[in-house]
C-alpha cells in the first residue's frame, strides 16, 4: 500500500486540527456575537456555553489517556462528531440542547488532538521530516483565522447565527473528508498514543508542582480572551466590518507564532521561552483594560493569540526536560491543569457579570497570576534546558 508523503500526513495533520480547534472549540467565539444578536444569548449564558465545551474537552482528554483506542480510529470519529455537533447548533433551539451540543463538541475535540498529535509525529519521525511538525500544529491558528473570516463574510452577507453554525457544520466536514483518505485503512501505527499510558510511581517533587500550576495558569489567561474578545470588541464599537477582525487576528498570530517557535534559535531554551510567553500573553491580557477600545482589543488578540499555542510547545517539551522517562504523568496533570483553568475562566466572567462587573477584573486577575507564575518558572533553572537536542511534541502535548 503506498504510503503519503510527509507533506501530506503534515497538511492531513493541520486540517484535522484546524476542524478540532478552529471549529470543535472555538468556532463558538466568533458567533457568540451573532447569537446575542438573533437568539438574546446573554454574556453571563455565553460564558456556561464555553465552559460546557471545556468540559467536555477535560472529559476527551482524561478518556483519551485512559482508554486504548487506535489513533485513527479516533480521527474519524472525533472529526465525525465534531462536524454533526457543529451542525446541530444551527438547528437545535434552547440553551440546554446548545450545552450538550458543545459538550459533545470539546470530547471529540480532545481525542482528534490527541490522536493526530500521535499519528502525525510517529509518521513524520518515520519518515525524517520532523520539521514538518509546526506545519501540524499551525493547524490551531488556521482553523481559528478561518472561522473568524467566515462570521466576518456571514454578517457582511446579514446572516444569523443558525446559518454561522451551519456553514461551520459543513466546512468541518468537508475539510474531514479530505483528512479522511489520508490515513489510510489500517492505523497500525503502535505509537504511545495507541496504548494505555501507564502511570508511574514517580513521586511528585516540587518541580513538578510548579509546572503543573503555571501551565494551568497559562490556561485560565488565555482562555478568558479567547472566549470574549469579539464581545469586547463588539461593546467598544458595533460595526461588523471592525470588531469582527479581533478573532482572525487571534488566529492569524496564532499560526505565525507556531511556525516560528518551531524554526526558533538552540539558543533558546524550552523554559526560557516559556517564561517570555507568559509575560507577552500578561501584556495582552491587560491591554483591553490599559488601552480600552477597538486598537487595545486587537493588539491584545496578537498577543494572546501568537503565546498561547507556543506556550503548549513549550510546556510539554519543558516537561520531558524535567521529567524524562517519567514525563507522561507530569504531561497528563499538567493537560489537567489546563483544562479546569479553561473552564474556571469563563465561569468568573460568567459570575463577575452577574453581579453587576465587567471584564476589568477578570482580566486583571489573569494578567497578574500570569507575571506570578513567570517569575515560578525563573526560580529554578532546569540544567538541561539549554540542551539542543529538542524532543519532538509526545502524544500527550495538548492545547
Amino acid at each position: 500500500m503506498h504510503q503519503p508523503s510527509g507533506l501530506r500526513i503534515a497538511i492531513a495533520g493541520m486540517l484535522a486540527l484546524a476542524v478540532a480547534m478552529g471549529i470543535g472549540r472555538f468556532a463558538f467565539t466568533p458567533i457568540l456575537p451573532m447569537m446575542q444578536e438573533d437568539a438574546g444569548l446573554s454574556v453571563v449564558a455565553g460564558g456556561w456555553l464555553a465552559s460546557a465545551n471545556y468540559f467536555g474537552y477535560l472529559l476527551g482528554a482524561v478518556s483519551a489517556m485512559a482508554k486504548r483506542v487506535r489513533a485513527l480510529a479516533a480521527i474519524r470519529c472525533g472529526l465525525l462528531v465534531i462536524g454533526l455537533a457543529t451542525l446541530g447548533m444551527g438547528l437545535a433551539d434552547g440553551f440546554a440542547a446548545w450545552a450538550v451540543l458543545r459538550t459533545l463538541a470539546g470530547v471529540a475535540s480532545a481525542w482528534v488532538l490527541i490522536a493526530v498529535s500521535a499519528w502525525c509525529l510517529e509518521r513524520l519521525a518515520a519518515l525524517h521530516r520532523p520539521a514538518l511538525n509546526g506545519i501540524v500544529f499551525a493547524g490551531v491558528g488556521a482553523g481559528i483565522a478561518g472561522t473568524g473570516l467566515l462570521c466576518i463574510a456571514l454578517m457582511h452577507a446579514g446572516a444569523g447565527s443558525a446559518q454561522a453554525w451551519i456553514a461551520s457544520g459543513i466546512l468541518a466536514l468537508l475539510a474531514s473528508a479530505a483528512v479522511v483518505p489520508v490515513l489510510g485503512k489500517d492505523g497500525v501505527a503502535h505509537s504511545r498514543g495507541d496504548e494505555r499510558v501507564a502511570v508511574d510511581a514517580r513521586r511528585w517533587d516540587g518541580e513538578s508542582i510548579r509546572l503543573v500550576l503555571c501551565y494551568g495558569v497559562s490556561g485560565f489567561g488565555y482562555i478568558i480572551p479567547a472566549t470574549f474578545l469579539p464581545v469586547m470588541a463588539k461593546q467598544a464599537i458595533s460595526d461588523p466590518t471592525l470588531f469582527g477582525w479581533s478573532w482572525p487576528v487571534f488566529g492569524a498570530a496564532a499560526l505565525a507564532s507556531t511556525l516560528a517557535a518551531a524554526a526558533r534559535p538552540a539558543s533558546i531554551s524550552h523554559r526560557g521561552l516559556w517564561i517570555k510567553s507568559h509575560l507577552v500573553m500578561a501584556l495582552g491580557v491587560l491591554l483591553p483594560v490599559l488601552m480600552p477600545g477597538l486598537a487595545g482589543i486587537l493588539l491584545s488578540a496578537l498577543l494572546v493569540g501568537g503565546t498561547f499555542v507556543v506556550i503548549t510547545m513549550a510546556g510539554m517539551q519543558e516537561a520531558r526536560e524535567v521529567a524524562s522517562a517519567h514525563a507522561h504523568r507530569l504531561m497528563a496533570a499538567m493537560t489537567a491543569a489546563f483544562a479546569l483553568a479553561q473552564i474556571a475562566g469563563p465561569v468568573a466572567v460568567s459570575w463577575v457579570i452577574g453581579v453587576g462587573g465587567g471584564f476589568a477584573v477578570p482580566l486583571l486577575t489573569a494578567g497578574a497570576l500570569l507575571v506570578a507564575s513567570a517569575y515560578a518558572l525563573s526560580q529554578r533553572a532546569n540544567p538541561r534546558a539549554n540542551s539542543s537536542n529538542r524532543t519532538s511534541l509526545t502524544t500527550d502535548d495538548t492545547a
